[in-house]
């Protein structure tokens, strides 16, 4: 069976880190990081007790959490054929995992997890989020004529690809980044649909203005940065 590795980027996520790992397929999943990106809570602490490697974080951002997950699967002897991207704030089902690879194993090299083509609880993404989804997906699809209907973070990608897209981003652009090189490298990609709920807690972006305002700034920034 090839391997399978899952990174979870977790920032102040004691409450839900715990679900998030109960409901990860261990039959299907070699190992799980959850990268602890500086959080003031338990988060590092439940999910070694729940049987995942932890890894630390001190600089906050979401691309740097990734990053940092990566920095440990290079220096692993054996490496992942698939990693797995998924948050950990118990908004996306784990068990989907399945459906999420899959394609990988038919010959793709990306994979979204998308929330507009699933089925998505009421109220699980503010209207700003539908909004900057549709238009980051637009301007892909004008600028590089590839097409996607979300930017979802539950996502699956061959481990090898993912070396070659060289990611850079350290904050709220790290998914659009992926998605923009892998369409302009040519990637096979493909997108599922997968169930989204509410999250557990309050979102570090969407839950403010700033946090928002600076995603939305990022995401398009690096749409254009990579023409």
């Amino acid at each position: 069976m090839k391997s399978i590795d899952v990174i979870i980027p977790a920032y102040n996520e004691e409450q839900s880190i715990g679900l998030v790992l109960k409901d990860i397929p261990n039959d299907l999943v070699r190992e799980v990081i959850v990268c602890n990106n500086a959080s003031t809570d338990r988060t590092g602490e439940v999910a070694k007790e729940a049987g995942a490697t932890v890894v630390y974080q001190g600089q906050k951002g979401y691309g740097n959490a990734c990053l940092k997950g990566l920095e440990y699967i290079d220096q692993k002897e054996n490496k992942p054929y698939i990693v797995v991207f998924l948050d950990g704030d118990y908004s996306d089902h784990p068990e989907e995992i399945t459906k999420i690879v899959q394609p990988i194993f038919d010959g793709f090299d990306l994979v979204i997890g998308s929330r507009a083509l699933g089925d998505m609880e009421r109220g699980a993404m503010m209207p700003q989020q539908v909004f900057g989804n549709w238009l980051a997906t637009n301007l892909i699809k004008m600028i590089y004529n590839y097409s996607f209907t979300d930017l979802g973070p539950f996502r699956a990608i061959k481990y090898d690809k993912l070396l070659e897209l060289n990611m850079e981003d350290k904050t709220f652009g790290w998914t659009v980044e992926m998605q923009v090189k892998a369409a302009k490298k040519k990637f096979r990609c493909k997108e599922v649909p997968v169930k989204y709920r509410k999250r557990l807690g309050v979102s570090k972006v969407s839950g403010t203005i700033k946090g928002t305002l600076l995603a939305g700034h990022k995401i398009l920034w690096t749409i254009f940065k990579l023409i």
